[in-house]
């Protein structure tokens, strides 16, 4: 069993390489001519994923690999919101996009994966300022519905990919990252449920917070961090996937290639 993240510390790093190539790709036509709906979150994406890449960093208990104000959770969570936001838009983007026939269900789905995603940035926030381990499952959550939403409007535009010529490639994506995602978020949901439980907490999502508690929060979040490469406190092999998958190859090349289809 990998019990420490020295080496693939490191190596994330060339996931900043790969994104910043992206990021340069979308000023040189034909990427720059890319409707700006879709080119604009590809841009926050690699940005922020090459900065992830070079200083990463695990929310619960303030873990970082570098002790620098880089490497503030209260930074790394703000550009991931930005990010998080704009990446889902730019699903639901191409979604609509692929719905030539204007279906109202799968429209509507759309929609619900922004909502959805801007539901979880509330739990991810209040996990970190609270401190409740439990608002991690309730992020997560989201995050499998708002998969799950994409995955089932793909599956309702696939009977009609053939008239949306090489877009149709991202219903095949999306139902293939769904099955993928969705394995994986069974095992990270566990392991949510598990470590509030290990905290003696409970999965209720609401709680009363002090404002000065509350502070105390933002103050961790802003000024407390905690260097280790030990794999357990990084969160395991799930958070090792999770990492490589997210800012260092399969969403920078998914939106890279939204940015590259939909500009020829």
């Amino acid at each position: 069993m990998l019990r420490d993240f020295t080496f693939f510390l490191w190596l994330l790093k060339l996931g900043a390489l790969l994104n910043l190539t992206f990021l340069f790709h979308t000023f040189v036509p034909p990427e720059s001519t890319a409707d700006p709906s879709l080119s604009i979150p590809a841009q926050i994406l690699f940005a922020v994923s090459a900065f992830r890449c070079l200083f990463p960093n695990q929310y619960k208990h303030n873990v970082v690999f570098h002790d620098t104000p880089l490497s503030s959770i209260f930074l790394t969570r703000l550009l991931a919101t930005v990010t998080e936001v704009a990446f889902v838009y730019q699903l639901s983007r191409v979604i609509r996009l692929l719905d030539v026939d204007r279906i109202g269900w799968v429209d509507a789905l759309s929609w619900l994966m922004v909502v959805q995603v801007v539901v979880s940035q509330f739990f991810v926030w209040g996990a970190i300022l609270t401190g409740r381990l439990a608002l991690y499952f309730w992020e997560e959550l989201g995050w499998a519905i708002l998969v799950a939403a994409n995955a089932v409007a793909s599956a309702g535009l696939y009977p009609n990919r053939g008239a949306l010529g090489d877009a149709a490639i991202f219903l095949r994506i999306n139902l293939l990252f769904a099955v993928v995602y969705l394995s994986w978020q069974v095992a990270n949901l566990r392991l949510q449920i598990a470590d509030a439980r290990r905290a003696g907490e409970t999965l209720r999502p609401w709680t009363r917070m002090s404002r000065k508690q509350l502070a105390a929060g933002l103050r961790r979040a802003l000024h407390e961090r905690n260097p280790t490469t030990d794999a357990t406190a990084w969160g395991g092999l799930i958070t090792l996937l999770w990492m490589a998958g997210y800012f260092a190859t399969l969403l920078p090349m998914w939106a890279d290639l939204i940015v590259r289809v939909f500009s020829r």
